[in-house]
């Protein structure tokens, strides 16, 4: 299926995005489909008729059934879900909300996403924990290489280890139940960063083990911009503060995480068409047609001279993102030669330990728009980008 070009033809056309350009940038945030854009104008034209009455009391008691919804998609508790508006928000409840005292140490990579990291950097400066963070192999294909370098770094004082699911910038897959395992033998709780994993792979949440688990739902679930989830294992809701302060009677509540003030129920309500529409595709099918993507322009460009791919294309390791180095042309100059001259938008990574493009097409782009940036790098690694 995942090589199926007519029934993905029918997939595309349930997105409206410019074909003017091609949008290889979806890890960044992805456009929503039409179903889910639709439901969101639907739901703000009836907040609009009357916000307070409307939105408070017809609209809001809906994200029940939204959380019911995803919970069963993921196979998780209702009750462990709670909606927020992006990863970042969710992983930083989990960071800034666990209590820590000076001369503890939370445990994470240097591959980790930049915005948690800065947390982590703000409690060091504020209150005195202890940062400590590794490099991983680029790319790496060893579970329990990965498992080890966590395990080896966990000391009397470690008090929590954060990991990406998938690095954002390789698109790497980490061997999350593993190093779950491993933290709970020596009594270290998980934050787990699944941005870019949550409808990218296909896995339940209730199989990773994890105690805490934060999403954005703008990336692969192609949910409205703004939405974000996190899930906490029932018995750790009560020890973990919310961001905003929610009333005493909440503490065993999931919902005390979402006492944000007053923000827009359509776009949490907006979430179960996203949900919808990803069952209707499939996760497993979704999850091989990315990679399908990922792999038709990779194995076209390995054999140039120029190209060190810096993501393994071994399927235990990856899916559908990508990232791709050019020796000899700068990074930045290649991606604005891409956007410039062919109109391809992808993003940079630079890194102290990753140079390159990142590539991320979606469900929604087509072969022929892959075999264009296919050719525009051939023509870069071959005739170089000033003489194009």
């Amino acid at each position: 299926m995942a090589r199926d070009e007519s029934y993905w033809a029918q997939v595309q056309r349930a997105f409206q995005v410019d074909r003017s350009m091609i949008n290889f940038n979806n890890g960044g945030v992805s456009p929503a489909p039409v179903v889910v854009s639709e439901a969101v104008r639907r739901h703000m034209e009836h907040t609009n008729q009357a916000p307070a009455y409307t939105m408070w009391k017809h609209l809001v008691p809906q994200k029940e059934a939204v959380r019911q919804g995803f919970a069963r998609a993921w196979g998780v508790d209702p009750e462990e879900v709670a909606f927020t508006r992006n990863a970042s928000e969710s992983l930083q409840i989990c960071q800034m909300g666990l209590d820590l005292k000076p001369g503890d140490e939370v445990l994470t990579t240097t591959q980790d996403y930049p915005r948690m990291i800065t947390a982590f950097q703000q409690r060091q400066r504020r209150e005195g924990i202890r940062l400590v963070q590794f490099p991983l192999p680029v790319p790496c294909e060893d579970d329990d290489a990965v498992v080890r370098a966590f395990e080896t770094r966990i000391t009397d004082r470690t008090r929590m280890i954060l990991m990406s699911h998938v690095i954002n910038i390789t698109g790497q897959v980490l061997p999350v139940r593993k190093v779950v395992e491993m933290a709970r033998t020596r009594g270290v709780p998980v934050v787990v960063d699944g941005a870019h994993a949550l409808a990218h792979l296909h896995f339940s949440i209730a199989d990773l083990g994890c105690d805490y688990y934060g999403v954005s739902l703008h990336k692969w679930l192609f949910a409205p911009i703004g939405t974000g989830l996190l899930y906490v294992r029932k018995d750790k809701v009560r020890g973990l503060w919310p961001l905003m302060a929610a009333k005493p009677e909440q503490d065993d509540d999931i919902r005390k995480f979402e006492e944000i003030g007053t923000h827009p129920a359509a776009l949490s309500l907006g979430i179960a068409d996203a949900v919808t529409f990803h069952e209707q595709i499939g996760g497993a099918r979704k999850e091989a047609r990315m990679r399908y993507l990922r792999d038709t322009w990779a194995n076209a460009l390995r054999g140039e001279d120029r190209v060190r791919l810096l993501t393994s294309l071994d399927p235990r390791f990856s899916g559908g993102i990508g990232t791709v180095r050019l020796e000899g042309l700068d990074t930045l100059k290649l991606l604005d030669w891409l956007w410039s001259r062919h109109r391809i938008f992808v993003t940079a990574i630079q890194h102290p330990e990753v140079d390159g493009l990142r590539i991320t097409p979606s469900v929604y782009s087509t072969m022929g728009e892959l075999g264009r940036f296919i050719d525009a790098m051939r023509h870069a690694c071959r005739h170089g980008i000033d003489a194009a």
